[in-house]
């Protein structure tokens, strides 16, 4: 394991050296941390779609270290060695493979290279490593042949600790319902004492924001904030299918090659169900998303991995066993490293990386809101209200009655944002059932008001 952490940051290192930008989606978690570290609630005092858990850990994190994203890069590398770790050890536990081998975690390491979102703290990723805790006790299944309730029960607990991460894994659930009753051959009691434990994460966090008189805003924006018609894509299908083209193709072999070439013992194949069944979930899982980028495919690393892990042993030459080695190598690091160059490097995907010129600067070192997607305007600068996620926040503004007037206004009075920058004529619209913030604020260019 210490050759796959060294290996590991050799894989990393190139994105240093290109000098990537920031991305959108980070900036976002670290302004949640600092948010909730100044006395805010997620989804009460930031409107956002992140999960509970995530939003915890992000706060966690600017508690020790502040908007460093150096901190956020070093937690998801510690996540990322420990799923690889877990991963490998599970498939030798449980005899996945003929002999107890390093493979998939070689792999499984390799594959990571794929995108460079694999490596940012997301909460996909942090989801994930419930998500595969949930596997590794439906592994035990596998072979175990008496009742485990206590097994059972922390089946259920990682799934919903994964969805109170990232929501999307909730496609994991039916994932978990089948492959509980078909597979590891839950009773009908063991399904119920499952589907209690998945709900009493999420039934924590109910009670909390009860508590915090602010389960509707919870409901509203972590459980109904899903827009399955329209989603937000980051980047575009022809971008997703480049990066997946080569993993899947190679996991698409190692499908087969274990399909028809070898022969499995009932236990394994068992396991092989399941990894079908969890690659095919962890797809569903994007429907879920409201944004589509490529750290969403974090789960489907396992799935891939496992397959992909099964062409190797299966040459006997080790010849033809070293070119295929070296293949799939250099085409999923090639994939990576070429895609961050010629897509992230020069800045032009513009909802997926921070883009900041000389107009931003307007809001260096200042308390700002943005009705829009330029969330460059917050790079040097800090939220001054809870209006983060603007595809979320708009409906107040596009609607003035009584309520939104009244959060609105509350907000400003209280927050005090020195800048306003309405890309979308949201503020333009509501201030004028405000003469007060009318007064408060004046416009210094297009899109852009100051409090005076």
């Amino acid at each position: 394991m210490i050759g796959i952490l060294l290996l590991l940051i050799v894989l990393r290192a190139p994105y240093w050296f290109m000098d990537l930008p920031l991305l959108q989606a980070e900036l976002v978690w670290t302004l949640i941390g600092e948010r909730m570290a100044a006395g805010h609630s997620m989804y009460v005092g930031i409107i956002d779609d992140t999960g509970p858990f995530s939003a915890g850990v992000y706060w966690l994190i600017h508690l020790v270290a502040g908007r460093s994203v150096v901190a956020f890069h070093l937690a998801a590398g510690a996540l990322l060695l420990f799923q690889i770790a877990f991963f490998n050890s599970l498939l030798i536990q449980y005899k996945a493979f003929e002999d107890n081998t390093y493979i998939p975690a070689l792999v499984m390491t390799i594959l990571l290279g794929f995108s460079y979102d694999f490596l940012i703290l997301s909460p996909a990723l942090m989801g994930t490593t419930f998500i595969l805790l949930s596997l590794g006790q439906l592994f035990s299944h596998t072979v175990r042949h008496q009742e485990h309730p206590e097994s059972v029960l922390l089946v259920g607990i990682f799934g919903g600790t994964a969805l109170c991460f990232h929501f999307p894994l909730v496609a994991f659930l039916p994932f978990i319902i089948v492959a509980g009753i078909a597979i590891s051959g839950f009773s009908f009691q063991q399904l119920l004492l499952c589907l209690a434990g998945y709900l009493l994460p999420f039934c924590l966090c109910a009670v909390y924001y009860f508590w915090m008189d602010g389960s509707g805003s919870f409901l509203a924006g972590f459980v109904f904030a899903r827009n399955f018609a329209d989603h937000n894509l980051l980047i575009n299908y022809s971008d997703m299918a480049l990066l997946l083209a080569w993993p899947l193709a190679f996991t698409f072999l190692g499908f087969m090659l274990i399909t028809l070439m070898k022969r499995l013992t009932v236990n394994q194949q068992k396991q092989h169900q399941l990894i079908v069944l969890f690659l095919v979930f962890s797809v569903f899982s994007l429907f879920f998303t409201n944004k589509l980028a490529p750290y969403q495919l974090i789960v489907m690393v396992p799935g891939m991995a496992f397959f992909i892990s099964q062409i190797f042993p299966t040459f006997n030459n080790k010849r033809v066993r070293a070119t295929v080695f070296n293949i799939y190598f250099l085409g999923i690091c090639l994939t990576g490293y070429g895609w961050a160059y010629y897509r992230i490097k020069p800045r032009t995907l513009d909802h997926y990386t921070l883009n900041p010129a000389e107009k931003h600067e307007i809001t260096r070192n200042s308390n700002v809101i943005v009705l829009g997607n330029d969330l460059a305007y917050y790079q040097e600068a800090s939220l001054a209200g809870p209006y983060l996620n603007f595809r979320l926040s708009e409906p107040i503004f596009r609607n003035p009655d009584q309520k939104n007037l009244t959060d609105v206004y509350l907000s400003f009075c209280k927050e005090k944002p020195e800048y306003v920058i309405d890309e979308e004529g949201a503020f333009a619209e509501i201030i004028q059932y405000l003469p007060k913030l009318q007064e408060d604020y004046s416009p210094v260019r297009a899109g852009i008001y100051k409090r005076n």
